[in-house]
């Protein structure tokens, strides 16, 4: 009885591998046969300073041109395409390799920031976002004079 309920979950992962296998294949195919860009997703990191929250991420060989921020309904969507190629020429063989792919990453932004003076540099392959906080003003004490 106990070994039954063993044996769902490995045959379920069985066709799950042989599925997965069916479209590693059909991908080469579409990728040979069709101008098919792969997706990738870039590593983030998010921090929250005591004036700004800030969004990192990590775009090797992405150039900031490539790159689009928008800021939409309270959602911050970071997006863009990598196209890398190495390229190896020795006197008894060739190789070039080339990778594309599009990336988009969308967060959804807390309640109280200042969409309008969001900021974002990129360098060394890593592109930061900076979304200040809105300032509010604390209240201060007042003493109501009665008449």
């Amino acid at each position: 009885m106990l070994i039954s309920r063993y044996l769902k979950p490995v045959e379920s992962y069985r066709r799950r591998g042989v599925d997965l296998f069916h479209d590693f294949l059909n991908s080469l195919d579409e990728g040979i046969n069709s101008d098919v860009m792969t997706d990738f997703k870039p590593a983030v990191n998010t921090r929250e300073g005591k004036e700004a929250y800030h969004v990192d991420v990590d775009l090797p060989g992405v150039k900031k041109e490539d790159i689009e921020i928008n800021v939409e309904n309270n959602v911050l969507t970071v997006s863009g395409k990598r196209e890398a190629k190495s390229e190896v020429k020795e006197e008894d063989y060739y190789r070039i390799e080339s990778r594309y792919g599009k990336f988009q990453r969308s967060f959804t932004l807390p309640d109280k920031v200042d969409t309008e003076n969001i900021r974002a540099a990129c360098e060394d392959g890593v592109l930061e976002v900076i979304i200040p906080k809105l300032q509010i003003e604390k209240s201060s004490a007042k003493k109501i004079e009665i008449k």
